[in-house]
């Protein structure tokens, strides 16, 4: 296929860590099949190395796409590496693939390649969390300690060289979700929401468990906030004011049941341009409550975020793009 009045350079970032397996595989189909669509292709595993390549490659016109093998933490490092505007599309390689899924991005290397010369870039809003891009969302509570906990064994098994590395799949979640069944005390919550560009004024909720979406995906594809789209300069907030176990799980499973949990009155649902999520330690909760960005573990609160206008470029496919298009807030 001739590639005229197109970008001709794809660069590919692999995630030695993402996914169930090692992606690398992928990858070289990937890159064999570009190629055989006439691109210029580089394969990198550096981040730093491919992110300046991109970045330099956006600034002169040639690059056609940044692709990130791997899941939504790894397009969230390379939107952070790199300049606004600047395409990144995905082969997932991941575990949950969310942003995958939303775009209906192709996990076939050949058929993401014919993506890629096909497709057209939408932009999307982004959040900042204490300084740090995200693009799906950011999660204060049960959740975010189980990341912890998956995370830092992933990364332990990833020092190690034990032979399944530090790849993970949903099977890896079972022993963190137990031990933060038996350890997390469900601490009070804030979350103060600044609902317009307009106004300083702040509205608190308490809670114990508090989300922050960008895009309507979390988990499995959990609809905790059906309505948001990614593209009205806006992000829609979950707050769950119920604490302990078995409240917890009823809420998700009413968010399952075609999102009923927006009828619960200890749920609240709405959307803000900025926010700040606290939460004090004290002899009942002595530990910081950690929260997470994308799948990753991001910190501890305090947690201030805001909303970035079309901050994330995305590959994907026309008819994709159109449909998304239409749901734009001007």
């Amino acid at each position: 296929m001739s590639q005229t009045n197109l970008p001709c350079y794809v660069l590919i970032s692999v995630n030695p860590k993402a996914g169930r397996k090692s992606p690398r595989i992928r990858a070289e189909r990937l890159k064999t099949a570009l190629e055989e669509k006439g691109f210029e292709v580089e394969l990198h595993t550096n981040l730093d190395e491919v992110s300046q390549r991109a970045n330099e490659l956006f600034a002169t016109q040639r690059l056609r796409a940044l692709v990130g093998v791997g899941g939504d933490g790894t397009a969230a490092e390379l939107t952070n590496r790199t300049q606004p505007g600047l395409p990144i599309t995905l082969l997932p390689s991941g575990t949950a693939n969310l942003i995958a899924k939303y775009l209906k991005l192709p996990f076939s290397p050949e058929k993401s390649a014919e993506m890629i010369a096909t497709g057209s870039p939408i932009s999307f809003d982004a959040g900042k969390a204490n300084g740090r891009l995200f693009l799906v969302m950011v999660s204060a509570g049960i959740d975010a300690d189980v990341v912890r906990l998956v995370h830092a064994a992933r990364e332990e098994s990833y020092q190690k060289q034990t032979k399944k590395g530090a790849h993970i799949s949903y099977l890896s979640y079972i022993k963190p979700i137990l031990g933060s069944i038996k350890s997390y005390k469900y601490p009070q919550i804030e979350t103060e929401v600044v609902s317009d560009y307009n106004s300083e004024k702040r509205s608190s909720i308490s809670g114990k468990w508090s989300f922050v979406f960008n895009l309507p995906r979390y988990g499995w594809g959990l609809p905790l906030v059906p309505k948001c789209v990614g593209v009205d300069q806006k992000l829609d907030y979950c707050i769950f004011q119920g604490g302990k176990l078995a409240l917890a799980l009823f809420n998700v499973a009413c968010a399952q049941l075609g999102s009923m949990h927006r009828f619960l009155p200890n749920a609240k649902l709405g959307q803000g341009v900025r926010f700040h999520i606290s939460s004090e330690s004290n002899s009942a909760n002595p530990r910081p409550v950690p929260y997470q960005l994308d799948g990753d573990p991001g910190g501890f609160l305090p947690l201030e975020i805001e909303t970035i206008p079309n901050r994330f470029t995305a590959l994907a496919s026309k008819k994709v793009v159109e449909k998304l298009e239409r749901k734009r807030v001007l």
